[in-house]
């Protein structure tokens, strides 16, 4: 009987110690849970306070920006800003006349569309031409710039027709009233003023493409045509400096190549002229008195190399007229038979020469 109380004490003892640890165990969880929450809870909290800082500075960025915009837009528009508020009111001020005196004039609703003609085709040719030129400034634009004074004129007369029957001081008034706005849009904004200088280099832009545009159209009309085997053409041009002459393009001769060829040439005919004339050896020669001079003992040597001896011309009249008959019957050669300076710098000869194979070729009854 003692033992089995005992042993019941036991079990209820150890009962009681495993409640107490589940109890511990329970607390300690419920501890970790809350600390847990507790840390999430700050964390939530700072990352919220640290976006709501970013969202803050992303605004204040975004603010800076949209004032830098805006006062970037004010400065590049400080110009367009007062013209586009001054076409606003003469448009405020013109429409509703146009529509009026449209229904007016046709009896119904019909017209009061007619601002869109006395109005808003003026301002479409206008704004066409401020995009051109600013888009595209190598493009012309008179024919817009036509069209806007061709429908200022229609608006301007329609605003008078409308105001004469008030008096002419009205239909000025109203007139004026109707092209203001586009007046001073097409010169402050579409054509704004530009300085000397950009005046100037436009000025020599628009020389230099004319000047090409007539080059390239003499070099494609003395372009040799090359056709291959399945009878694809393609022209082929000959390299090199070339003036125009009129409607035909002049070679151009670099003068110190051109120097150092014809003195290479003259100095070669030259040599060759010696080579062909009689020596002593080859028979006799012409008496003729020969002149020494003895030179003292003490007199020094030069050191001045000699000079050269100068060559004489070595073409007559006739080569070159042989070789203007072949310059004149080659297409590649670009030369003018009518122009004295196209002769002269195609055969490089003197302007007498040049002058005088110019007029033979036109009268040839000269030579």
């Amino acid at each position: 009987m003692t033992s089995w109380q005992e042993e019941r004490r036991a079990t209820r003892a150890a009962e009681a110690e495993q409640q107490r640890q589940n109890a511990d165990a329970a607390l300690t969880r419920k501890l970790r849970e809350q600390a847990a929450r507790v840390e999430q809870y700050r964390t939530e909290t700072a990352a919220a306070a640290k976006l709501a800082d970013q969202q803050r500075k992303t605004r204040q960025a975004n603010r800076k920006a949209a004032r830098a915009a805006v006062t970037a837009w004010l400065s590049t528009n400080r110009v367009r800003l007062p013209i586009y508020l001054l076409a606003l009111v003469s448009a405020g001020m013109a429409v509703p006349a146009m529509a009026g005196y449209g229904v007016g004039v046709y009896g119904n609703a019909t017209g009061a569309p007619l601002p869109a003609l006395s109005e808003l085709g003026m301002w479409a040719f206008a704004f066409a031409v401020e995009v051109t030129r600013h888009r595209h400034p190598d493009r012309p634009v008179w024919a817009l710039q036509l069209g806007v004074w061709v429908f200022a004129g229609v608006g301007f007369a329609l605003n008078v027709l409308h105001g004469w029957h008030r008096g002419w001081d009205a239909a000025v008034v109203m007139g004026i009233v109707s092209v203001a706005g586009v007046i001073a849009h097409q010169l402050a904004v579409a054509s704004p003023p530009r300085s000397s200088a950009e005046r100037a280099a436009a000025r020599i832009e628009r020389k230099t493409l004319r000047k090409v545009a007539k080059v390239r159209a003499a070099a494609v009309r003395t372009a040799v045509a090359e056709i291959d085997a399945e009878g694809t053409a393609r022209l082929v041009f000959t390299p090199g400096r070339y003036t125009l002459d009129g409607r035909r393009l002049a070679a151009v001769v670099d003068p110190d190549r051109h120097a150092a060829d014809v003195l290479d040439d003259e100095i070669a005919a030259f040599f060759a002229d010696q080579d062909s004339a009689p020596r002593a050896d080859d028979g006799p020669i012409a008496d003729a008195p020969i002149l020494t001079l003895d030179r003292p003992a003490d007199q020094p040597k030069s050191t001045r190399k000699p000079r050269p001896p100068r060559a004489p011309k070595t073409r007559s009249i006739e080569d070159l007229r042989a070789a203007f008959t072949a310059a004149i019957d080659n297409p590649d050669v670009a030369i003018n038979p009518a122009s004295a300076e196209s002769i002269r710098k195609t055969l490089h000869c003197a302007p007498k020469y040049a002058r005088q194979l110019r007029d033979e070729h036109a009268n040839p009854n000269r030579k």
